[in-house]
């Protein structure tokens, strides 16, 4: 057995530690690029830390997920002013452009130099500049994760910047700046969460390290994501939430994901539904697609086992298999109210543009059996 675990040099969990940033900033420069969405309020209490160490701030808005544009304007931005470091607060797709950001800092170029897929491919060769990730959700687990999504718009579709050296230096997973969230963004960023420890722990690339965070993950995500959906305040659903997608990201990180997110960067391209919608919507189908077909085609492939293991976690019943854990998924999606994937302009007309996009996606090698165009199909015409 052999594998490997890369994360961020030093994570730092737990309510109230996102006011220790400031005194962490101190060991890495004196002026930083502030990466915010468009809510900048919900980082004050990040801007007032570092104030009071003495940290100077650049505010940078990313109101939307990040493109290919906006990073290069950030990395400009940071260049102009003189930042020496990146903090970054706010959702996955605020982390994922601080991350960007922070390795274009010391490579120099423009993102598609080394985008995967759409771009030049060229490897990353420098650590990023010093970026501490703050998370305001619990979905995406961007602040442990080695890859930053891009949006392209000229090429309608996500790709990843990709490499260990773009990890941040430091994360701090406060789950009371999760508090605030409204319920629809609850619903969506966890059930991103969910898919990220539910993937991994059926990926070929499984390994004893993220098997056990995956787990964990699944069964907090499974007795806490209605909670906090039904009740902001729940400090403890909070607290499950913030820890699963944490470990989700840790477990991408290291061992793939698989279909859902193969889908999900080809139809956010294309449409700009929110992520953690498409996951949640696609979560059962692809799941039953798996199932069925590893039972058709490779019935010794552990995953198998694993989908039954999955089915027991998270309805909490010692006999569960693999059909009670869609039938579960499918029941928590229609209780978080995700809508069909049509309301975003999904339609049967762009199927065959999607599967062959689809099967390029990096997340597709992390899937437990290799799809046919028929099976993916399908899980579309589901999912509308």
């Amino acid at each position: 057995m052999r594998f490997e675990f890369a994360t961020s040099d030093r994570i730092i969990f737990g309510p109230g530690t996102a006011g220790e940033v400031g005194a962490l900033a101190k060991a890495f420069g004196t002026r930083a690029l502030m990466v915010t969405g468009k809510e900048r309020e919900r980082a004050g209490l990040i801007f007032g830390s570092l104030a009071a160490a003495g940290i100077g701030t650049v505010p940078f808005e990313v109101s939307h997920e990040p493109t290919t544009h906006i990073v290069q304007a950030g990395a400009e931005r940071a260049r102009e002013a003189g930042c020496d470091l990146v903090v970054g607060c706010g959702g996955g797709s605020v982390i994922d452009a601080g991350k960007a950001i922070a390795a274009l800092l010391t490579n120099g170029g423009e993102p598609l130099d080394y985008l995967e897929v759409i771009g030049r491919g060229e490897p990353i060769t420098k650590r990023s500049a010093p970026h501490i990730a703050v998370p305001t959700t619990a979905g995406t687990g961007a602040e442990v994760t080695r890859n930053a999504v891009l949006v392209s718009p000229e090429h309608r579709v996500k790709v990843s910047l990709r490499s260990p050296l773009i990890l941040p230096h430091v994360a701090v997973v406060d789950p009371h700046l999760t508090h605030s969230m409204p319920p629809a963004v609850t619903a969506s960023t966890g059930l991103d969460a969910l898919t990220q420890v539910l993937e991994p722990y059926v990926s070929g690339l499984a390994n004893p390290l993220t098997d056990t965070v995956c787990r964990e993950g699944l069964m907090r995500a499974s007795r806490s994501l209605r909670r906090a959906f039904e009740n902001g305040t729940d400090a403890g659903a909070r607290l499950d939430m913030s820890l699963a997608s944490l470990f989700g990201g840790l477990a991408l990180a290291n061992a793939k994901l698989g279909a859902v997110h193969g889908f999900a960067g080809v139809l956010g391209g294309m449409y700009g539904a929110p992520h953690g919608v498409i996951c949640g919507r696609l979560l059962p189908f692809v799941t039953e697609v798996n199932v069925r077909a590893l039972q058709a085609r490779d019935r010794d492939n552990p995953a198998l086992a694993r989908y039954d293991e999955i089915a027991r976690i998270v309805t909490g019943k010692a006999w569960a298999e693999a059909d009670d854990g869609i039938a579960w998924i499918q029941a928590l999606g229609n209780a978080l109210q995700v809508p069909g994937l049509a309301a975003y302009g999904l339609a049967s007309a762009d199927f065959p543009v999607i599967v062959e996009k689809t099967s390029r996606s990096s997340s597709m090698r992390g899937n437990p059996i290799k799809l046919t165009v028929e099976e993916m199909t399908e899980i579309l015409e589901q999912a509308l």
